[in-house]
């Protein structure tokens, strides 16, 4: 069985250093790289994406709402030209960025409170997928399984990775505990390690209640931001190997050839 290891990288500002992603480049398989509007900018695209390609990791774009000041986590109320236009700005600087460096960007996976919203809103999550859509029909659209996302994604018939996440707890409803709340993340590596198998070999999501959602899973999402990235992936990355689970970039996966 084939499953990616993919994570938020080159995240680097006030909120965020960026002094283990080298390391974590060295563990992951796909690169979602921030494009500026929450954290990082054009030299962190720049490194970032020169040691993903030394390291065979898949790279993408990592789309925000322009708002530095929270990391992009705040909701904002946009109109359907805004989220397009930011949408697009970004993929524009990071693709223009990796053609210096004779890469492409392969895949798309909005961040922060734009994602979270769009699992929640069909409409903002179908002007996201149209948008994504329009800019290359055959960029992988990496999405949270379950979500309005992969809803709206499928309907267009788009080329489309759905995620569990590694370090984050889950509600009844198969959306993300909310990180206002204690039970929002999951900082023992170990545990980590546990619930990310079990979801895998199970295709499904593991409820902080104990229920299961049966899902579609393609990829592990690993945040960058968390103290204990570096063990978590670590752990994560050791525990799928041990199981016989075959680990690839998403554009090498083979739902994707």
């Amino acid at each position: 069985m084939e499953i990616n290891i993919n994570c938020d990288l080159g995240e680097k500002s006030k909120h965020h250093s960026n002094k283990y992603d080298p390391e974590l480049l060295g563990i992951v398989n796909s690169a979602n790289i921030a494009c500026g509007y929450h954290a990082g900018d054009e030299d962190t695209m720049r490194e970032t994406i020169k040691i993903s390609k030394k390291n065979g990791v898949s790279i993408g774009a990592h789309p925000s709402f322009n708002d530095p000041e929270n990391f992009g986590r705040r909701r904002l109320n946009l109109s359907s030209t805004e989220i397009e236009k930011l949408i697009q700005e970004q993929y524009n600087i990071l693709q223009g960025i990796a053609e210096q460096n004779n890469i492409d960007v392969s895949h798309i996976k909005p961040h922060g409170a734009l994602n979270n919203m769009a699992c929640e809103d069909i409409e903002l999550a179908t002007v996201i997928s149209k948008t994504i859509y329009k800019i290359n029909k055959d960029l992988i659209y990496l999405v949270p399984t379950g979500s309005k996302m992969e809803i709206s994604a499928k309907k267009l018939g788009m080329k489309i990775a759905c995620e569990i996440f590694a370090d984050r707890n889950y509600e009844d409803d198969g959306n993300l505990v909310s990180r206002k709340k204690n039970t929002a993340l999951i900082t023992d590596p170990i545990k980590a390690q546990e619930h990310v198998l079990k979801m895998v070999k199970n295709q499904a999501i593991n409820c902080l209640s104990g229920k299961q959602i049966p899902c579609e899973i393609d990829s592990v999402c690993i945040h960058g931001d968390n103290l204990s990235s570096l063990s978590t992936a670590q752990k994560v990355r050791e525990n799928l190997n041990k199981n016989n689970l075959n680990l690839l970039p998403l554009d090498e996966l083979k739902k994707f050839k």
